[in-house]
């Protein structure tokens, strides 16, 4: 296969040295020339990716032309900047080529999902959205890692499937485009309670509860606005909460210790120094459960610890000390357009 890999970061470098690795010829993108110059130079990202060499059978390029005559091109950027890059290759990309979207968050400005701005963008091209348990530094060492490729359109999650499983990749296809999304955005705010309950010096209950509860308030939401129950207890869902949770690979884990420790949001981020995804996506999260009438209390909690500067202590005295509730609220009666959380 012919595949561009628009962006450089570590998810990008991963996936073009696995690639080129079984046999396809590829193109690695990134809009700063800075950047190109060094990975050109070391054939690493020392920061992000350390002891990854990216071969030398990668081109590394600015070159807007790089997308030509490719059959799958790969968006791995931060998900904020997932319009503005779609916006400039709109007019060069191929209508034949399959458009494969990585990044995990929501479209601020709209709170729309990312193959929503894609399809709008790019009316032309099959969009697919491959998300799961996948941390950049592992898939570049080829440690066995199992994602979904989902797409409305089957063939075009098959065709990914086949171009990019390998030995050290499994990929699931999935027509739940709606909730494998969502899940891979809404997890990331849970990664960061996570992280808080961690830098709170708060033990393994605890974060078992906040993720056991945190995959309820996913679903909720997800089911409200499209998606399937089943697709939060798959590999976008639960699979990606896990590892998002519990690994120091985790930036979303990291900033919440930060927080946790007492750090402010913006510290957190600063010290953490690449994009920490949850923290915009908590804000998306929290405006989208307002708008269609649920109640999402971990994460309203983590919200107003990002953007209202509540003290992270005071907000799990909060969640703690809710009304008593029933474990057995359906996630099916919001689905049924019932917002009784009893």
């Amino acid at each position: 296969m012919n595949i561009a890999i628009l962006g450089a970061g570590g998810f990008g470098i991963a996936l073009s040295v696995m690639a080129a690795q079984y046999g396809h010829s590829v193109t690695l993108w990134s809009a700063f020339d800075q950047e190109v110059a060094l990975l050109k130079t070391e054939h690493e990202n020392k920061k992000l990716l350390p002891g990854v060499i990216i071969p030398p059978e990668v081109a590394i390029t600015t070159d807007e032309t790089c997308v030509l005559n490719k059959e799958i091109i790969l968006l791995a950027v931060p998900s904020g900047v997932v319009n503005q890059v779609a916006q400039r290759f709109q007019n060069s990309i191929p209508h034949e080529a399959v458009i494969v979207n990585v990044a995990k968050g929501l479209e601020e400005q709209h709170l729309r999902r990312l193959s929503q701005v894609l399809t709008e963008l790019l009316p032309n091209n099959r969009i697919v959205v491959l998300s799961g348990p996948s941390h950049a530094e592992e898939v570049a060492r080829g440690v066995p890692t199992t994602v979904v490729a989902a797409s409305s359109d089957r063939a075009a999650a098959e065709f990914v499937q086949d171009a990019l499983m390998n030995p050290t990749l499994r990929i699931y296809v999935n027509d739940d485009v709606v909730g494998v999304e969502l899940g891979g955005a809404l997890k990331n705010i849970i990664a960061l309670a996570a992280g808080i309950a961690d830098g709170l010096g708060l033990g393994d209950n605890s974060k078992a509860a906040l993720m056991t509860r945190g995959i309820t308030e996913m679903a909720r939401l997800g089911v409200m606005l499209g998606g399937k129950t089943e697709t939060f207890a798959g590999l976008s869902g639960i699979g990606d909460l896990i590892v998002t949770c519990t690994s120091m690979h985790s930036r979303n884990r990291r900033a919440g210790i930060l927080i946790g420790e007492g750090h402010t949001a913006e510290e957190a981020i600063e010290q953490v120094g690449m994009t920490v995804e949850g923290y915009r996506s908590a804000k998306c999260a929290y405006l989208l459960a307002q708008q269609v009438g649920i109640e999402m209390p971990i994460i309203n909690e983590i919200y107003r610890v990002l953007y209202e500067g509540k003290n992270a202590k005071q907000a799990l005295f909060d969640l703690m000390g809710r009304s008593k509730k029933h474990e057995s609220e359906e996630i099916w009666l919001y689905s049924t357009g019932s917002k009784d959380n009893t």
